[in-house]
């Protein structure tokens, strides 16, 4: 008589009841030999070695966020010019002329330059005044 299909994957189930079985065993081994003390400076909220103040739930000013998508942004940025770097050798193959890639580049490059232009000219990365308009 022939072996069912779900046979074949008894292998592949013990090695997971395997692996839960071990890490479940772990888990409860450090429970049972670790000590249990809590005390007042345990209890407490760790900051960076700072004593926390104030609530954790408040509000930030909307130039963090701004600063975040910039580096994001800049971030993609220069990630577009790494393949162009990686073959710009190759471009003259490529294109038929490596001149073609580097004026494409320098295109872009404007593009990128009139955008944070645009940014340092509306105060968006001035941390010290509230001028700019968000």
């Amino acid at each position: 008589m022939r072996n069912p299909y779900y046979w074949n994957y008894l292998p592949f189930m013990l090695q997971v009841l395997a692996a839960v079985a071990i890490a479940s065993g772990m888990v409860l081994a450090s429970w049972f030999v670790g000590r249990h003390r809590s005390s007042r400076v345990k209890l407490e909220a760790y900051e960076c070695g700072m004593v926390a103040q104030g609530d954790a739930r408040g509000r930030f000013s909307v130039r963090f966020y701004m600063v975040a998508m910039l580096f994001i942004l800049f971030d993609v940025e220069a990630v577009f010019m790494m393949p162009w770097a990686v073959i710009y050798r190759q471009l003259p193959q490529l294109t038929g002329s490596r001149m073609f890639g580097f004026w494409e580049m320098l295109v872009y490059l404007g593009f990128v330059l009139v955008g944070f232009f645009y940014i340092v000219k509306k105060g968006i990365l001035d941390w010290a005044s509230d001028k700019a308009d968000l």
